[in-house]
């Protein structure tokens, strides 16, 4: 099994937890992991954080080695970037795209994306939404969903689908469509069932506070949310809603449903980095390939301090292992 992972951001903290979290990995795993980034940087990184990962350069003959750096770029990146820098915006971008196209072309069984900045990309002259939307727009489909899932330390699970990913808030309710929401419950569920769960039961949550109290607050609930749950209740009966977001996150952290469908952004993430902060992983549905991310950001603040914390990206890789093992042994019954 080949995994490969971006590198993201060079000035933050993406390199430092992708070597800690592989340092974490069990030696007698056979995974081989490609980081696609730049090799002096990994190679001192890696004699500074004492980890003495056996990295090596990749190539066709050497596939199989078990931690191999290629780097896209056809000169290496100076080594005194500051943090946000254009030339380390625009090699995140590249790397990204590296590892996209070698999914595509099946040399990887998934890729998983260490953080990059937004607004340093968009800064660098680069037109970006982010990582989900550009890797979309590379695999060719619109049909893709962000969802996050992680677990409290009892191992309680919260898995949220967002109808609406980067977008302002004034923009939501003009955004939302039957459309967009029917294919977020399909594709939660589909994910439920890629995971190995029993059932997929999926709550959707209200746009408005109360779910709109029968119109009373907000109609969106009446003309958009309702036909799509009932719509997607055909193929699956296990989903109910619009229900209330403020108390559907308590019943789902009871384990009373499998996922939820947010409207938007904080609506599902404000409560799942309550819980999972440092479990957190962002999972890409509906590409033809599998992605994965750790949920957290490029943290400037703390770049090369031996201070970041793998936990995130460690169950990022651990997702996407576990993702890919199912798509390789039964690919018949794993959906996008």
């Amino acid at each position: 099994m080949h995994i490969g992972i971006s590198l993201g951001d060079i000035t933050g903290i993406g390199p430092e937890v992708t070597l800690k979290a592989l340092a974490a990995e069990s030696t007698s795993d056979p995974t081989c992991y490609l980081l696609i980034g730049d090799a002096d940087h990994l190679r001192q990184l890696n004699q500074k954080l004492g980890l003495d990962l056996p990295l090596t350069d990749f190539s066709a003959r050497n596939a199989s080695e078990r931690f191999s750096i290629i780097n896209p770029l056809p000169e290496p990146l100076p080594a005194d970037l500051t943090p946000g820098s254009p030339a380390a915006a625009h090699a995140a971008v590249a790397w990204l795209t590296e590892g996209a196209q070698r999914c595509l072309h099946g040399e990887l069984d998934a890729l998983v994306t260490a953080p990059v900045s937004k607004e340093t990309i968009i800064r660098a002259g680069v037109s970006f939404v982010g990582q989900t939307e550009f890797l979309s727009q590379l695999a060719g489909t619109s049909r893709t969903i962000m969802m996050l899932l992680g677990h409290d330390d009892r191992g309680r699970w919260l898995r949220v689908a967002l109808a609406t990913t980067h977008v302002p808030l004034r923009l939501v309710a003009e955004l939302l469509s039957q459309e967009k929401i029917e294919l977020a419950i399909e594709l939660a569920a589909q994910a439920c069932r890629n995971l190995g769960l029993p059932r997929a039961r999926v709550a959707v949550c209200g746009l408005n506070p109360h779910a709109g109290e029968g119109g009373e607050i907000g109609d969106e609930e009446i003309k958009v949310v309702t036909p799509a749950v009932d719509a997607a209740r055909q193929k699956n009966p296990d989903v109910t809603g619009p229900l209330a977001a403020d108390s559907l996150f308590y019943h789902a952290f009871k384990g009373e449903f499998d996922a939820v469908v947010a409207m938007y952004h904080d609506q599902g993430l404000c409560p799942l980095k309550m819980i999972g902060f440092e479990s957190g992983v962002n999972w890409t549905l509906g590409l033809p390939f599998i992605r994965t991310s750790p949920d957290h950001g490029t943290a400037y603040d703390i770049a090369g301090q031996n201070r970041a914390n793998p936990s995130s990206m460690s169950a990022a890789i651990k997702l996407a292992k576990q993702l890919a093992r199912t798509r390789l042994t039964n690919p018949a019954k794993f959906g996008s």
